[in-house]
């Protein structure tokens, strides 16, 4: 297993990865290309206390080019509950993640799915096989079909034919892909008047509000009912610190001071993690926002004040915050916190703690967060395909390639370059589809995508947050990986589909 060799600062990737065997299958153009393959089971489970059948379809659709030639294979794996005669009123989930080379893995066997990984919930590391692999009474199957999708260069997807990976890498590329996966599903399973949500994790949210625009924006429109956001990342100044761009340091600065409130850094006197996290989003929006974008101009007087604050809140010494020049990089502070105690934090979810070969360092050599998990996940997924759906595809299954990022047509840093921002399409989304509704649930230990970046772009870029649902869980990235934020962020989902329904 190896860790992302650059990585870049505020990178909503899940910092996972496998090595790469080359996300586009050999082509040869000589060669005709092979008709798309289906894996179908007639299955039984109970979800939501409602015992019910369902298929479950793993199939290859293909995406053609203007001249109606195969260029992509998107891999998917749909659960459709039989016997309902109303579809009018049954939701369709279509469901992915984030990387942007990111399988659907995670939310499909962590979350979503009617069978899931056992992982430990207690942030320690999930060890070598076997892993238990198990029902999951808690999905959301009896009130809504679920498709997860691959996007191309991950999973078993790929380009195909004339095809090629690089055709599909971009922000607004990935949509049209993806939108006509959703547009050629609901032509086959014949759904177009069923209510459709999207839920993405991670890039996956980015994706997400991508596909509202690829959606929605033209005469061929696919509304759609309600969005999941998970773990969100949409304008990306939030979240990556450069010289000249304060804005992260105002975003993680919570994030910083839920970590040390979790290990015990600060003094919690009495307070609750709620309250505590209010009183810092008050002094990062407020003094702290300010204190920075004073630079040269903050006497010293006051620069030695705020020092002090952020020091107080994020459990370093004063003097380490004075020398970061009030400037706290997230990635050292996962090193630093706990340097004195030997271990080092993750970055996924800063619940986890791993040691390094060098106590002196100044970032991980490897996420404690990210190798805790990927093992089991990346067995279950593989196991799951083949023995519980029946798949016979031999080649790797990508859980998370960086060849998708390399070669993002929007990659100075990696897939960020000028910043992109994505909400906007968010706004419009809902002043132009007034049953649209948003939920938005975050991590407190999120160091990917923190929390209070989320917040302070759905409370701007024309967004109507009066429609918007905000929900905390004590865990990071994969809230769901921590057995109680998973059966809040289950029950948060479930509240969220009726009272998005209810408006109809």
């Amino acid at each position: 297993m190896t860790f992302l060799k650059k990585l870049i600062p505020g990178l909503a990737v899940l910092a996972v990865s496998l090595p790469t065997f080359a996300a586009d299958a050999p082509k040869d153009k000589a060669a005709p290309v092979p008709e798309p393959k289906s894996f179908v089971s007639e299955k039984t489970g109970t979800f939501g206390g409602v015992k019910l059948k369902y298929k479950a379809i793993a199939e290859e659709t293909y995406i053609k080019n203007e001249d109606q030639k195969p260029v992509a294979s998107i891999f998917s794996v749909s659960y459709i509950r039989e016997g309902e005669k109303d579809t009018r009123h049954r939701p369709v989930f279509f469901i992915f993640n984030g990387g942007p080379g990111s399988a659907s893995l995670w939310l499909h066997l962590g979350l979503y799915g009617p069978e899931r990984v056992v992982v430990p919930s207690d942030a320690t590391d999930d060890g070598a096989a076997p892993y238990d692999i198990t029902a999951n009474p808690q999905s959301i199957l009896d009130v809504a079909d679920l498709v997860f999708i691959d996007p191309v260069g991950t999973g078993y997807s790929h380009a195909i034919g004339e095809g090629k990976g690089k055709d599909f890498w971009g922000i607004d590329k990935d949509a049209k892909s993806v939108a006509e996966f959703i547009r050629l599903w609901l032509v086959k399973h014949q759904r177009w008047n069923s209510p459709k949500f999207l839920s993405g994790e991670s890039y996956g949210t980015t994706r997400a509000a991508a596909l509202l625009n690829a959606l929605q924006g033209g005469w061929t429109n696919i509304s759609i009912n309600g969005v999941v956001f998970i773990s969100s990342i949409l304008d990306f100044r939030t979240a990556i610190a450069e010289p000249g761009n304060d804005a992260p340091y105002i975003s993680y600065l919570p994030t910083m001071a839920a970590t040390a409130w979790y290990h015990g850094k600060v003094d919690k006197k009495g307070r609750t993690l709620e309250a505590y996290m209010d009183d810092v989003r008050a002094f990062a929006n407020g003094e702290y926002a300010t204190a920075l974008r004073q630079g040269n101009r903050l006497t010293k007087a006051k620069f030695d004040e705020i020092a002090g604050k952020v020091a107080a809140y994020t459990g370093l010494s004063k003097q380490y915050v004075i020398n970061a020049n009030l400037r706290v990089h997230y990635m050292r502070y996962l090193k630093e916190l706990m340097r004195n105690d030997g271990v080092t934090l993750g970055r996924l979810d800063s619940r986890y703690m791993g040691k390094d070969y060098d106590g002196t360092g100044a970032t991980f050599d490897n996420d404690p967060s990210g190798y805790g998990i990927n093992a089991a996940y990346t067995a279950a997924i593989n196991q799951y395909l083949h023995q519980g759906l029946g798949v016979t595809f031999t080649r790797n299954y990508d859980v998370l390639s960086d060849k998708p990022g390399r070669n993002w047509t929007e990659k100075k840093p990696f897939y960020a370059a000028g910043y992109p921002n994505v909400a906007p399409y968010v706004g419009t989304a809902m002043r132009e589809n007034k049953d649209l509704d948003v939920m938005v649930a975050c991590g407190y230990y999120d160091f990917a995508t923190p929390f209070f970046a989320a917040e302070n772009t759905f409370n701007s870029n024309g967004i109507d947050t009066s429609r918007v649902s905000f929900s905390y869980y004590d865990a990071g990235h994969m809230m769901y990986v921590h057995e109680p934020s998973r059966e809040k962020l289950l029950t948060n989902i479930r509240a969220f589909i009726k009272k998005t329904l209810g408006n109809k």
